[in-house]
């Protein structure tokens, strides 16, 4: 093992019941247990079986059964075989499966403490293009369900432009709310700019590009709103090189803040 990385240590957390960061899946049921009362839930029980622990969660005078496994990564949900139709949450240190099934609600419990930041990339139409040009703040739009505040939010133009040139942040949590553009409910929250793109990303840049074009939200041509914080390095790197002025802009950002 390198000496270096034998001597360093985790973050330190601000307002949890453990100094450091956790390394493993252990750390994380311990945080979660500090952090169950924050989302409504009693635990019924705890067990070494998939899944690893069963909740009840309170919503309107009623109590909801939540399937529970816990994970240090939330991709290794994936990697141990389990079934996503016998779950409903993972709680995990770090979400890095950004094709996780829809059904999964997905507890990232670094964000809880005001670390890193995701990406998300959300495809956007007429006439709701034309309003994005012109705004720097909305308290207001619509956001990946899992939105948290401080993640960065890339917008891609449909057809015709196919490309990302705005970049704005979440000033909030996502919530889900009546939506007012369309009939039931949406994931809403405010959002901030960031920078606007005057040499934007296209999606034939993204399919040319070595990595880029392998990416779920590349093959799937921007669909749905996908998270693309895995591949944020690559996407950072085009976005400064092409547009070297927002690079003290996005400094915050940069890929070794995640």
């Amino acid at each position: 093992m390198d000496k270096t990385i034998k001597h360093l240590r985790p973050e330190v957390l601000d307002g949890a019941p453990i100094r450091y960061a956790p390394v493993n899946e252990l750390g994380v049921v311990f945080l979660f247990a500090h952090l169950a009362k924050r989302w409504r839930l009693r635990v019924d029980s705890i067990q070494s079986g998939f899944p690893d622990c069963i909740a009840y969660q309170k919503t309107q005078g009623h109590e909801k059964k939540i399937r529970i496994e816990f994970e240090y990564q939330s991709k290794n949900f994936l990697t141990h075989g389990h079934d996503p139709n016998k779950c409903d949450w993972i709680v995990c240190w770090e979400h890095n499966w950004p094709d996780v099934p829809g059904r999964l609600h997905v507890v990232e419990l670094r964000r809880e403490f005001g670390l890193g930041f995701n990406v998300w990339i959300m495809p956007t139409n007429d006439p709701y293009k034309e309003e994005l040009e012109r705004i720097n703040v909305c308290s207001w739009w619509s956001l990946p369900s899992q939105c948290h505040k401080g993640d960065l939010i890339l917008f891609y133009f449909t057809r015709p432009e196919k490309y990302i040139a705005h970049i704005f942040t979440a000033t909030d949590r996502a919530q889900k709310v009546t939506a007012g553009w369309k009939t039931g409910k949406d994931y809403m929250g405010p959002i901030k700019r960031i920078c606007r793109l005057k040499a934007p990303i296209f999606l034939d840049d993204m399919k040319n590009h070595r990595i880029l074009s392998t990416a779920h939200f590349v093959r799937s041509r921007m669909q749905g709103r996908p998270n693309a914080t895995e591949y944020w390095p690559y996407l950072y790197d085009l976005i400064v090189r092409r547009n070297p002025s927002v690079k003290a802009k996005l400094g915050k950002y940069a890929p070794e803040n995640i």
